[in-house]
């Protein structure tokens, strides 16, 4: 939805590529859908599934005294132990990732699973900002694009870079300095 909402507002008068100015469209989007569709959505058929599932295991257990392995009931109704995980785990109720239901051990403060899992930064802006440095990349020609992902990824010196491409570091020094000026001038504008 955020691709389409962004396809009908784009103008090619902003001076940006159309996946540039996508990307906060379907940011939002995914948030708003996150935000107010509520809990997971199961399938019929696995409801479905459930039900027979539990009457299984419950009927196994009177008649035995005991649990039904995952391997019986796969056998039982002719479907693969990873199908039986999934329907027996889609009926356990959903947690927010915001209840705070864990207990630090460092702290012995309760907290929430995000606070758990997070690293404390800014995830969607990171994403964001990972988005716009590809695009840039790719907007250069092969030798740049080539300078900046033997500096910057492969974290090769300017005088390995120069080696691998056959010039001289003064000439990477020039070249990268140009390439990040570019860089900038297009992320500015």
């Amino acid at each position: 939805m955020g691709f389409i909402k962004a396809i009908k507002r784009f103008d090619e008068n902003f001076g940006v590529k159309l996946s540039t100015y996508a990307v906060p469209y379907i940011l939002g989007e995914l948030k708003r859908f996150i935000r107010d569709d509520g809990l997971v959505k199961v399938s019929r058929s696995i409801k479905e599934m459930n039900v027979k599932i539990r009457e299984l295991q419950r009927d196994y257990f009177n008649k035995n005294g005991k649990e039904i392995t995952i391997n019986k009931i796969s056998k039982e109704l002719k479907i693969s132990k990873e199908e039986v995980a999934m329907v027996l785990e889609s009926s356990n109720p959903v947690t927010s990732i915001e209840d705070t239901s864990y207990r630090d051990a460092k702290t012995d403060k309760t907290i929430s699973i995000l606070e758990k899992i997070s690293s404390g930064k800014d995830e969607a802006n990171m994403i964001s900002d990972r988005l716009t440095v590809k695009e840039l990349i790719n907007n250069l020609d092969d030798k740049e694009r080539k300078i900046i992902m033997l500096r910057y990824y492969s974290e090769k010196t300017q005088m390995q870079v120069a080696k691998i491409l056959g010039i001289t570091q003064v000439q990477v020094s020039r070249i990268e300095k140009k390439i990040l000026n570019k860089m900038k001038t297009e992320l500015i504008s």
